[in-house]
């Protein structure tokens, strides 16, 4: 246990040595460091689960998203325990709040990025059927999308095709029609148009030469249909319309499976909204709270720090900075002192030689020299 207490002082980023002579404040800074501790644990688990989806699919993705979770939680680790050991506690409760104000909202920055791959883990399951929805609906919309263009740009021969499909259902219709009247007047049964008796007569003859004709007619637009068709199916192959298909169960299983990590950060903000555009209020709640659940989580240290009441430890702290304040000024005048006493020896020896050398440059001349004049 005390080897663990160490552990969370060290998290807590308190300086031991004076800590350890005050045991009244060693389950506040216990409960701090752990708290960070564990804040940096999230912070490993969402930053590893967010590059796994980066690099999903790589035979090394595991080892990525364990190394770079590592890092991203010494990181947050780092920036917590800086955060909640600079705050000063010496100073009076508003001056400690707008100390901290800053440290909160990087607290709520660092929140918002911890929570959001954490939130996407949760909301797993109903992330892939907003996928597999939206995946279904692109691959709908791009089908339409083809056909109106191959339509538009095959307009010509799709109004060709529809007139001979037209006539060719007509004449089909009218030849059932001119067949069904000669068998009633060949068999002799009575109608409107038909004598009523039995045999093949001129109304019969003229009736099957009429069929003859029209059957040629159907052939002729028959063939137009049916090369009108081979073209428009050889237009749909070259184009690639036959090879788009709705996806089955199984591809939509696949792709959400396989989904990157855009991909499904825009499924979670979707799931508060129906697929109709309307508000899903449960969903929406569920997941706001979830994440100001984190962002509490990552401002908790400071809060911790804030309302803990200044204890013995803090006052030992303060004296110590501020003999270590005091004692760096002294050795600021000392090394100041010293200076200038070294200053003020190198200028005296210095004017001292410079008198010297101008006193001897000076020297009058002997009186007793002869002038060389006499």
């Amino acid at each position: 246990m005390e080897s663990l207490s160490r552990f969370f002082w060290f998290c807590s980023g308190v300086h031991q040595q004076t800590l350890q002579k005050y045991p009244t404040e060693h389950q506040k800074y216990v409960g701090i460091g752990a708290t960070i501790f564990f804040t940096a644990l999230f912070a490993t688990l969402s930053g590893g689960y967010a590059m796994y989806f980066v690099f999903k699919g790589d035979s090394f993705a595991v080892l990525f998203a364990l190394f770079f979770g590592i890092i991203w939680g010494l990181a947050i680790f780092n920036m917590d325990r800086y955060i909640v050991s600079s705050i000063n506690k010496s100073g009076s409760a508003f001056k400690q709040t707008l100390q901290a104000l800053p440290r909160i909202l990087l607290a709520v920055m660092i929140g918002l990025v911890i929570s959001r791959p954490l939130e996407l883990k949760i909301f797993d399951k109903e992330i892939r059927e907003r996928l597999k929805v939206s995946y279904l609906n692109n691959q709908r919309s791009k089908i339409d999308t083809l056909n109106k263009t191959f339509q538009k740009k095959y307009d010509l021969e799709f109004r060709q095709l529809q007139q001979n499909s037209a006539l060719r259902d007509s004449l089909m219709s009218g030849i059932q029609q001119d067949r069904k009247k000669l068998n009633f007047e060949v068999f002799g049964t009575k109608t409107e148009e038909t004598s009523g008796q039995m045999g093949y007569g001129p109304y019969a003859k003229r009736k099957e030469a009429e069929l003859q004709q029209r059957q040629r007619e159907l052939d002729s637009v028959q063939s137009t249909v049916q090369k009108l068709q081979g073209f428009m199916d050889e237009r749909k192959q070259f184009d690639g319309m036959r090879t788009e298909k709705l996806f089955t169960g199984k591809e939509l299983d696949s792709l959400a499976s396989i989904a990157g990590f855009a991909d499904r950060n825009w499924a979670l903000g979707r799931l508060s909204f129906n697929t109709d555009g309307t508000k899903d209020e449960n969903t929406a709640l569920a997941v706001t709270f979830i994440g100001l659940l984190f962002i509490f989580f990552e401002c908790l240290p400071v809060f911790v720090k804030l309302m803990s009441a200044t204890g013995p430890y803090d006052k030992a702290v303060k004296n110590l900075e501020d003999s270590q304040v005091y004692e760096s000024d002294k050795e600021k005048e000392f090394e100041i002192a010293v200076t200038d006493g070294v200053q003020d020896t190198k200028i005296a020896r210095v004017t001292a030689q410079r008198k010297q050398f101008w006193n001897d440059k000076t020297t009058p001349i002997n009186d007793t020299m002869e002038d060389p004049a006499v």
